[in-house]
């Protein structure tokens, strides 16, 4: 028979044991993203530099992705929605406030976006990927392309143009045409703006989303309204593809990297931003997905080819007319109108 002291040893023993395998068991970060939104290779290099794992998990819209959450999944730590949507999110108590004692490599991120960013002091949120929506043409079909938003009144392109399914890209194209804010309320601005883009209607094939791409590519659409990233990808497929940054100004927007509120590894998606706006990684991750992140340090990094192409990084004097669209609560109710009597316009 045991002795009590062989026993109490035992079970202590035991209990350490356990206690040993806790303290190995393998942290993991679960992410919330767009598809074919992290290069691989960086996903596993972390991994290795913080012996975790990293599960991730993909939505097709920020609007998916708000549902989801809202609708009780759990579970995710570190998301990537856009910055109107980050907003919305901030106001509901979805996130968590950062520390910024574990972001050093806050200092890389571009001061000059942050300037017009909707989380300027990255209170919720530090950027992580920007577009711009700009205007993709076929430089062997089309004469005299021109930077401006009036290539959609072009009688001659008949057809053969297409403007994003989107109500805010699109309204917001013609307010920055006629000169006024992208985020503006004041519903005479809104009205001229309804009317120039029912004359642009007049010459498109279609509002489109998703097939511009490919029909760019393929030479189906001559000039089309879309995001530089995508327009980068088609271009990818058709060296003739050209971009135009319009001179009236264009959106920007900026995917964020946030941290929600039930968050089980905080430091780790902490560690995780960090990592991830590192120059070297960031200037590795744009290229992946030919988005530019915006950060300083990866700049110097990047190829001048990629660097100097208009569709990732505008001109100065571009840059300074372009907005990032603000959620804009009940006024939204406004462009929805708008964008109904578009729509039903012949």
């Amino acid at each position: 028979m045991r002795s009590p002291l062989r026993r109490a040893l035992s079970v202590a023993l035991a209990v350490g044991l356990l206690a040993g395998c806790a303290r190995r068991e393998t942290p993991i970060l679960h992410v919330y993203t767009w598809s074919d939104y992290i290069k691989p290779e960086l996903v596993q290099r972390f991994e290795q530099e913080q012996t975790c794992k990293v599960v991730i998990d993909t939505y097709d819209s920020n609007e998916s992705m708000y549902a989801k959450l809202k609708a009780g999944a759990s579970g995710y730590d570190l998301v990537t929605p856009s910055s109107y949507q980050v907003s919305v999110m901030a106001q509901q108590g979805m996130l968590q406030d950062l520390d910024h004692a574990l972001l050093p490599n806050l200092a890389n991120v571009d001061r000059e976006y942050l300037a017009v960013a909707i989380d300027s002091g990255m209170v919720h949120s530090v950027p992580y990927m920007l577009t711009n929506t700009g205007i993709a043409y076929l430089k062997s079909k089309v004469k005299d392309p021109q930077p401006t938003w009036a290539m959609f009144d072009r009688a001659d392109l008949k057809g053969r143009m297409t403007m994003l399914n989107d109500m805010r890209e699109t309204i917001g194209a013609a307010l920055k045409f006629l000169g006024y804010s992208l985020n503006t309320t004041d519903s005479t601005q809104l009205e001229r703006a309804k009317d120039v883009v029912i004359r642009w209607k007049r010459q498109l094939a279609k509002f489109e989303n998703e097939q511009y791409k490919s029909g760019l590519a393929s030479g189906e659409f001559l000039v089309t309204h879309g995001y530089s990233g995508d327009i980068l990808q088609a271009r990818a497929d058709n060296a003739d593809i050209g971009f135009l940054a319009p001179r009236e100004g264009m959106s920007i927007s900026c995917d964020d990297l946030v941290i929600l509120k039930d968050a089980k590894q905080v430091k780790l998606a902490h560690a995780f931003i960090n990592f991830l706006h590192d120059g070297e990684v960031a200037a590795q991750n744009s290229q992946f997905i030919n988005y530019l992140c915006p950060n300083a340090a990866a700049y110097a990094k990047l190829p001048p080819t990629f660097m100097n192409d208009p569709a990732v990084r505008l001109s100065p004097e571009v840059r300074a007319r372009c907005e990032v669209i603000r959620d804009l609560g009940a006024d939204n109710a406004k462009y929805t109108r708008v964008w109904d009597l578009i729509k039903a316009a012949q």
